[in-house]
């Protein structure tokens, strides 16, 4: 499947567009630089992740790449996620214009800040940790 058709059946069809009812946190972020907003919701257990759903307001691209990101970190520990940036998505969804960063990594800087809510560690993210 080409980089293109990838974005656009996530975009489509994303998986998990819901509000969770039995999640662990959630945490609503958005991107003032291109008006998209997202709110997750996280099912954590033992510092993994069990389960995702989100509802959002975006584009084409924070959409796939949210997607995409979230089935790729169910399973893994949440310090292993927060390692997570630009560079993971890229990896991901393979070749990501460096004008759409911003919205490649809103869904990795929600993860985030979702669990740093969870760690009660009183951390707050923004795009700089994210992107290089």
């Amino acid at each position: 499947m080409t980089n293109s058709n990838l974005i656009q059946e996530y975009s489509k069809n994303p998986p998990n567009k819901f509000k969770m009812e039995d999640f662990t946190v959630n945490h609503f972020d958005e991107s003032r630089l291109c008006g998209d907003t997202l709110e997750v919701f996280l099912k954590i257990e033992n510092n993994k992740i069990l389960d995702f759903s989100f509802i959002w307001e975006t584009s084409i691209i924070t959409t796939a790449c949210a997607s995409i990101f979230w089935e790729s970190i169910i399973g893994l520990d949440i310090s292993e996620i927060l390692k997570f940036d630009f560079d993971y998505i890229k990896n991901l969804v393979w070749d990501i214009s460096p004008r759409r960063k911003y919205w490649a990594t809103l869904g990795i800087l929600a993860t985030h800040n979702a669990i740093h809510k969870y760690l009660k560690d009183w951390i707050t993210e923004d795009f700089s940790d994210v992107i290089e």
